[in-house]
């Protein structure tokens, strides 16, 4: 790399003659910034960006095979979610974190609540389709009806992350596919929060 200095003078006009001194200044030391820094820098502000929002779309996902009072954690935290004025998305299930998202999205504030199915309602289990009734936010996907609930369940959570500024996950360091999910949402500059079970 090329050596480039700055040349200062100095002058001191006490003496008849002019005498000048200089300071040579290295520049090729000087921290640069690079592209991917400046890539990095922009991640980070459109983060505290989102953070910031008063309003935000939270994504709301998790392993089925919850203990109860994992259950009710995530049930008081998507209630209080909702009351400060976010909408929760997460999709159907009959326990664990989707579950308790619902309870506590219809405790608070059912307008504020998006539930996206792998499939169709009618390929639920009679419980999911039970805890869905009131629901008034549903999407259906019945394109997906001849697909196997692990591929449909697959898309239906990047799609969720799609449609959200901020992904909550609880999960166990085993669960491939929520691992996955929140790469994913990782990689499409979501703020991610996960909650390892184990």
């Amino acid at each position: 790399m090329k050596d480039e200095r700055i040349e200062i003078l100095n002058s001191d006009s006490d003496d008849k003659e002019t005498q000048q001194s200089s300071i040579m200044v290295p520049l090729d030391d000087l921290d640069s910034v690079s592209d991917s820094d400046a890539d990095t820098v922009d991640e980070l502000a459109m983060e505290l960006a989102t953070i910031q929002q008063s309003a935000k779309r939270i994504a709301i996902i998790g392993s089925r095979n919850l203990p109860i009072t994992h259950q009710q954690l995530i049930e008081t935290l998507t209630t209080a979610l909702i009351k400060q004025g976010n909408t929760i998305i997460t999709s159907g299930g009959s326990s664990g974190t989707n579950a308790a998202a619902i309870r506590g999205a219809m405790k608070a504030n059912p307008d504020k609540l998006k539930v996206v199915l792998p499939q169709t309602i009618g390929q639920q289990p009679s419980d999911v389709q039970d805890q869905l009734i009131g629901v008034p936010n549903i999407i259906e996907h019945a394109d997906r009806a001849m697909m196997t609930l692990a591929d449909a369940s697959r898309i239906c959570n990047r799609e969720i992350i799609d449609d959200c500024n901020q992904l909550i996950c609880f999960l166990s360091h085993t669960s491939k596919t929520l691992h996955k999910a929140f790469e994913y949402a990782e990689e499409g500059h979501k703020v991610v929060t996960c909650f390892y079970l184990d």
